[in-house]
C-alpha cells in the first residue's frame, strides 16, 4: 500500500509541475518583435467570450455601392476559420499596459499584445474605441498564426513631426507589418498620420523661404506599409494625414482592399493615397481617396491588379508609373481600372515613364470612369522628369495593349483632355479608344488631343476627335529583348 500511496503522491507532483511550466510559458508575453521588451509590468489578460469581429465597417465617408469583382476575393484561411469564430481570442492593447490618452507613448504595450496574438490562430490585437494610442515606428514581423486580425477602433497614431521622432527611428516608414501571412487590418477607427509638420520641411516643394525650395535630407515616413507578406485583407478604416505615402505594398501577393477613406490636404506633398510595387494579385474596391498625389500609384514589378468603385479626388489621379527611372527595368502587366470617378484631379488615368528605362506594360484596361473637371483626363508621359535637367535617351519602357473605353465627363481647359507623348524610338502600340468622351468643364474650348508616335485604334469617335493617333504598327520596333517580361 505506502508503494501505491507514493506512486499516487509522485503523479501529483508531476502533474502540478506540469501547470506550473505551462502557466509560465503564458505568462511570457514578449519575445517575437524586432523591438525592445516591455520594461513595464503586464497583466495577464481574462478570458472572455470572443467578440463579433465581421461587421459592416462603415467609413466616415460614404462610398460607391459597387460590388466588389471576384478577380481578388479576401483571401479564405487555410482551415476556413473565420474572424467572428467563438474560438477568436482577443488581445487587448489596454490589457498590456497601454494607457490611450495620446500623450503617453503606448509602444511596449503594443509590441507585447503582438508577440502574444501573434502565437494563436484567429486572434485579434484590439486597438479599443474611445481612446487615443501614440506609438513610435515598429516593425510588426512574422511568421505569425494564420489569421491574426489588427483591429484599430479607437485613434492610432505617431509622433507629431520630425522634432517628436525619435533619433534612433526609421524616418521612412511608421507602422510596418513583415512576413505576415492571412492577416487582416480592420477596424471602425482612425489611423492619424500627423502629416503637416512633416509636408512644412523646408526641403519640400516650395516650402521654403519665398516658396523656395532646400536642398538636404528630406525623409519622411509612409504612414503603413506591408512587406514581403500575403493573403491580406485591408478593409473599413480611415487613414488620413500621412507624412507621405498613406498605405504602400512592397513584395506582396494576394491583397485585398476594400471600403477605405483616405484622405489629405490637396497640397500636402507626395501622400499617394495606395502604393503598389512588386505586388501581384490586388484587388482595391469601394474606396474613398482624396489627397496630394495619386490617389493609386502603381510601380514596377506589379501584375493581376483589379480597381473598381473608387472615387478619387482631390488627387494627381490613378497612375501606373512612374517606370523605368535611373536606366531600370520595369514591368507591368494586366491592370484594369473600372467604375471610378475622379474629380478636382491634376491627372485622369496615367501612365509615367522616364527617358531611359526598359521592360513593357501591357494589357491595361481603364473603363467606366467618370471624370469631373480634371487637368490631363488621359495622358500617356514617356517623357517623365522631375526637374529640367533630365536628358535625351533612346531607350524607353515599351507600351502595348492599352484601352480606354467608355471615358465621359468634363476636363480643365489649361491642358489637352488627350495626351499620348510616346518614345521617339520606342513607339506605343495597339492603344484602343471607344466611347471617350470630354467636354470642357468651363468655356467653349475644345483642345485638340496631342500624339506623339502613338497607334491604335478608334472603335468610335471621340470627342474630342483624336485624329493623331496612328493605324497599324510602326515601320521598326527596338530590340525586343530589352522589352520582353
Amino acid at each position: 500500500m505506502p508503494d501505491h500511496r507514493e506512486k499516487r503522491l509522485q503523479k501529483r507532483k508531476f502533474t502540478i509541475l506540469f501547470l506550473l511550466i505551462t502557466i509560465s510559458v503564458m505568462l511570457e508575453k514578449c519575445g517575437n518583435v524586432d523591438a525592445a521588451r516591455n520594461p513595464h509590468s503586464r497583466k495577464k489578460q481574462k478570458s472572455k467570450k470572443a467578440r463579433i469581429l465581421n461587421k459592416a465597417f462603415a467609413p466616415a465617408l460614404p462610398v460607391p455601392a459597387l460590388p466588389p469583382s471576384s478577380f481578388a476575393a479576401p483571401p479564405t484561411q487555410p482551415d476556413e476559420a473565420s474572424t467572428n469564430s467563438s474560438t477568436n481570442c482577443i488581445f487587448n492593447v489596454m490589457d498590456f499596459g497601454a494607457v490611450g490618452d495620446g500623450d503617453t507613448d503606448d509602444t511596449a504595450a503594443f509590441r507585447c499584445a503582438w508577440n502574444s496574438a501573434c502565437q494563436v490562430n484567429n486572434s485579434v490585437l484590439l486597438v479599443p474605441s474611445g481612446n487615443t494610442f501614440m506609438i513610435t515606428s515598429t516593425i510588426f514581423s512574422g511568421p505569425c498564426q494564420p489569421g491574426l486580425v489588427f483591429q484599430v477602433d479607437g485613434i492610432l497614431m505617431p509622433p507629431d513631426g520630425p522634432d517628436c521622432w525619435p533619433d534612433s527611428d526609421s524616418h521612412r516608414q511608421w507602422l510596418v507589418f513583415y512576413k505576415l501571412d492571412y492577416m487582416t487590418l480592420t477596424g471602425t477607427g482612425t489611423i492619424e498620420g500627423n502629416g503637416q509638420k512633416w509636408w512644412d520641411l523646408p526641403c519640400k516643394p516650395h516650402r521654403g523661404p519665398n516658396g523656395s525650395t532646400l536642398p538636404g535630407p528630406c525623409d519622411s515616413p509612409a504612414l503603413i506599409r506591408f512587406f514581403l507578406s500575403s493573403n491580406l485583407v485591408v478593409t473599413g478604416l480611415r487613414i488620413q494625414n500621412s507624412p507621405q505615402f498613406h498605405i504602400k505594398f512592397d513584395g506582396c501577393q494576394e491583397v485585398h482592399i476594400d471600403k477605405l477613406s483616405i484622405s489629405s490636404p490637396k497640397l500636402s506633398p507626395n501622400t499617394d493615397g495606395i502604393h503598389i510595387e512588386n505586388t501581384k494579385s490586388v484587388g482595391i474596391y469601394n474606396s474613398m481617396i482624396g489627397n496630394g498625389d495619386d490617389c493609386i500609384s502603381i510601380g514596377p514589378g506589379c501584375s493581376n491588379v483589379d480597381i473598381d468603385g473608387v472615387t478619387c479626388g482631390p488627387s494627381h489621379g490613378i497612375s501606373i508609373g512612374s517606370l523605368g527611372v535611373h536606366n531600370s527595368r520595369a514591368c507591368v502587366s494586366n491592370i484594369t481600372v473600372r467604375n471610378a470617378v475622379i474629380r478636382n484631379s491634376d491627372n485622369g488615368v496615367r501612365i509615367k515613364t522616364w527617358q531611359g528605362g526598359t521592360g513593357s506594360v501591357s494589357g491595361i484596361t481603364f473603363e467606366n470612369i467618370q471624370m469631373e473637371n480634371v487637368r490631363n483626363s488621359v495622358i500617356i508621359d514617356q517623357y517623365y522628369c522631375l526637374t529640367k535637367a533630365c536628358r535625351n535617351e533612346t531607350a524607353a519602357v515599351y507600351l502595348t495593349d492599352v484601352t480606354f473605353r467608355n471615358i465621359k465627363g468634363t476636363y480643365d481647359v489649361r491642358s489637352p483632355p488627350i495626351h499620348f507623348a510616346c518614345s521617339e524610338t520606342v513607339a506605343c502600340t495597339n492603344i484602343t479608344m471607344s466611347e471617350v468622351e470630354l467636354l470642357p468643364y468651363e468655356g467653349i474650348l475644345v483642345d485638340d488631343p496631342f500624339c506623339w508616335n502613338a497607334y491604335g485604334v478608334q472603335e468610335t469617335l471621340t470627342i474630342p476627335p483624336i485624329d493623331c493617333l496612328q493605324e497599324g504598327f510602326p515601320d521598326t520596333l527596338a530590340e525586343n529583348a530589352l522589352y520582353g517580361c
